[in-house]
């Protein structure tokens, strides 16, 4: 009976954990932008999109960080550019957004 009851207790534990995509993670805290490939990113732009999503614990996570929803933020029609930030702090909170620019 303890054995199974310790072992819930792990996996509950690790369960709580909070991670974002990131291309690197620090352990206490991360903060990274990082880019991605997207067509015509060459071009200068002057609209930009951020649309965001968050987790708790990595038991509730809420928020839509799709390319329709950044691009709809700010009405643009034609992505020419796409980047994403992340933060995670000691894996209670993360935050994951994408960035986008385009006319």
């Amino acid at each position: 009976m303890y054995k199974v009851l310790i072992a819930l207790v792990l996996a509950f534990a690790f369960i709580g954990c909070s991670t974002v995509p990131t291309p690197v993670m620090g352990a206490l805290y991360t903060d990274v932008k990082f880019p991605s490939d997207a067509p015509n990113s060459a071009k200068v732009v002057e609209k930009k999109g951020e649309a965001c999503a968050t987790t708790i614990l990595g038991l509730v996570a809420t928020g839509d960080a799709s390319l329709a929803s950044a691009a709809a933020e700010s009405k643009i029609t034609q992505i020419t550019a796409v980047d994403y930030h992340s933060t995670n702090i000691l894996g209670l909170y993360g935050k994951f957004c994408t960035i986008v620019r385009g006319e």
